[in-house]
């Protein structure tokens, strides 16, 4: 199934094993078909909601809006700023906006919580804790960790030079990993503080991802996948990455990994996309045409792979109709 829409694909969203396409038109649409106007502008971010039902979206008009296929909410309003960042915790049932360097937390199940977190520099990338008790924020200089509940604090800096623009939480909750603009990664082991950098990439790493109930992190930016272990008390401290072969041409342009850790879909740079099931070690070819550079790619409930281009085309790959092959 494939769809040509008008405007940039921002992010894919499952809804409930349902694909939802954010847009830069503002527009989301529903397996290409139901179009709900969301934003006076693009949509910049996207995410699921707490609840499990609808999509939250962040705009360039300054808006967090919740939409479902009946209807469209505002949750938050920021006059003047763009929502370029979303995380939202189904632990603890509550969502963060970046907005320029304001991190704002509120509450899916009480519209009075509100949280301003204030940064010296813009937020690029939010992440919660397994719990979605603490907030990650990567930032110039680093990441900075927050009690996502508490309004008065100072938060603890995660310190690193450069440009950190995407974060995750180790599933264990010891570790945090930001992706930088150099092609490189670094994490900190959060018990004592102590850092690493994570390199060895040959492009800026645009995908990451846990899988195998959080032993491993995935990524892309090199040919095949890199692996980095997560197990035991020092995580990848003092140990090397795994290469994996995904048989895609050129490199690993982005990767998505499914609710369950188990399916990762990897994409190369022009297009072509791969999804491998990590437990039967099969390989299947979701998408063997070249096309323009991906914007969004998704694994979603029920084996299905969505992926959308920065021209507007998009599909959505259902895997069990694929014939399936050991990686080599």
């Amino acid at each position: 199934m494939e769809f040509s829409f008008d405007a940039y694909v921002t992010d894919i969203i499952d809804d409930g094993g349902q694909p939802v396409f954010a847009l830069g038109d503002g527009t989301l649409r529903w397996a290409g078909d139901l179009v709900r106007e969301a934003h006076d502008g693009a949509i910049l971010s996207a995410a699921p909601h707490p609840s499990g039902v609808g999509v939250l979206t962040g705009g360039d008009d300054g808006r967090l809006v919740w939409s479902t296929p009946d209807e469209s909410r505002l949750l938050l309003e920021l006059p003047g700023r763009w929502i370029e960042a979303l995380a939202v915790s189904q632990e603890s049932g509550l969502v963060a906006a970046a907005a320029g360097k304001m991190a704002v937390v509120v509450d899916a199940a009480n519209a009075d919580f509100r949280r301003e977190f204030t940064h010296a520099a813009s937020v690029a990338s939010l992440a919660f804790d397994a719990k979605g008790r603490r907030l990650a924020a990567a930032t110039y200089g680093g990441v900075a960790l927050w009690y996502a509940r508490i309004a008065e604090q100072k938060p603890v800096m995660l310190r690193c030079a450069g440009s950190h623009l995407a974060v995750l939480f180790s599933p264990d909750g010891k570790f945090v990993v930001s992706a930088m603009q150099e092609p490189s990664l670094h994490g900190w082991r959060l018990s004592d503080g102590k850092d690493m950098a994570m390199s060895g990439y040959q492009s800026r790493v645009r995908g990451m991802g846990f899988a195998a109930g959080g032993q491993w992190l995935l990524t892309a930016g090199a040919p095949g996948l890199v692996l980095w272990p997560f197990n035991g008390a020092n995580g990848p401290m003092g140990r090397q990455a795994l290469q994996m072969d995904v048989s895609l041409p050129g490199l690993t342009a982005r990767l998505a990994v499914d609710a369950s850790g188990r399916v990762v879909a990897a994409a190369s740079e022009e297009g072509h996309i791969a999804a491998l099931d990590l437990v039967n070690e099969e390989r299947k070819v979701a998408k063997a045409e070249p096309g323009g550079p991906l914007a969004a790619l998704a694994v979603l409930e029920g084996g299905l792979v969505a992926w959308g281009d920065e021209a507007g085309q998009a599909g959505v790959i259902s895997l069990a109709d694929l014939p399936a092959e050991s990686p080599s």
